[in-house]
């Protein structure tokens, strides 16, 4: 039992230290001032009409924006992972596709938004041994951690396929449900569910304001059945802005294959938010790596490796 309340605190420890990544939206339409002349919009009157309803013959014009703007999220800790709280951004250095960010818009330590989790249980033969572990440490991280009146989690499991045995929701009733449902069995597709969690759940999830999108994976890493490769599950939960939390399942003291997968995952995604306006931005599509290192050497930075850009 104390091992199970170790694993869920940490896992609290690690969701509190998320910052949130902000979310944009167009300005509302607002009236010229006097003496201005209004943009054209859509239901413009053709001058010299003599009536102000719109012209369904003009052509519908489009205006398109976009944003600079970057959102990085990282988490700070010591050589013993303690958690460093309360740094300031002249205490790092920032680079960005090997360049000086432009401007630093905002740094920020949010503690208190909204979480989105997805809880991704491994339920493959593989780990058939360890899984009722597996489930008591889950139930007691979703009442560790979610609000059930600001927080959302889903409970996806996964064997050569996935299931999600329980559908967004803060009413943890239904999340132990959710958890005590699966039964291990078959292979595992590992990245597969990373891919689907991210893409069809985290990322189309409407939110009326700023959240932490996490993942939390419980898994001994292996995967023999997905038809999507690693790096595009990483890339995608780069895509969704999901900062990834695995916890290993493996037994032995040495790291597999399998603890090595989990921790890129982990490395590539995660921690504290950081925006800002890049040098040489072009809107290409391509991925930018992006380094973060703190002044005190004593510090240790964990965040994601880069991150893609929005196509114009």
């Amino acid at each position: 039992m104390y091992l199970k309340k170790t694993l869920a605190l940490l896992f609290a420890l690690a969701l509190v230290c998320c910052s949130a990544m902000a979310q944009t939206t167009p300005p509302a339409a607002q009236s010229p001032a006097a003496g201005q002349t209004p943009s054209p919009t859509a239901n413009a009157v053709a001058p010299g009409a003599a009536s102000s309803a719109p012209d369904d013959t003009l052509p519908v014009q489009t205006f398109h924006s976009r944003s600079d703007e970057v959102n990085v999220i990282f988490t700070v800790t010591d050589k013993h992972n303690k958690f460093i709280k309360d740094l300031k951004e002249s205490q790092f250095k920032f680079l960005d596709n090997n360049k000086p960010p432009r401007q630093i818009m905002n740094f920020s330590a949010e503690t208190d938004l909204p979480l989105r989790v997805g809880l991704l249980i491994d339920a493959s033969n593989s780990i058939r041994d360890r899984f009722l572990f597996e489930q008591d440490a889950a139930i007691e991280f979703l009442h560790q951690i979610i609000r059930p009146r600001t927080d959302k989690a889903f409970v996806l499991a996964f064997d050569e396929v996935w299931d999600l045995t329980q559908d967004f929701t803060g009413d943890l009733e239904k999340l132990t449900k959710g958890v005590k449902v699966i039964r291990p069995g078959g292979g595992t597709a590992l990245w597969d569910a990373v891919f689907y969690a991210c893409r069809d759940k985290l990322m189309k999830e409407r939110e009326t304001g700023p959240v932490r999108r996490a993942i939390i994976l419980v898994s001994d890493g292996d995967d023999n059945q997905s038809r999507v490769l690693r790096q595009e599950a990483i890339e995608m939960a780069q895509r969704a802005g999901v900062i990834v939390y695995t916890i290993s399942t493996n037994l032995s003291s040495n790291p597999d294959e399998g603890d090595r997968s989990l921790k890129m995952l982990a490395e590539t995604t995660g921690g504290q938010a950081v925006f800002y306006k890049p040098e040489g931005f072009e809107a290409n599509g391509q991925f930018r790596p992006i380094q973060i290192a703190a002044e005190n050497k004593k510090f240790r930075v964990r965040a994601k490796k880069g991150y893609y850009v929005p196509r114009q």
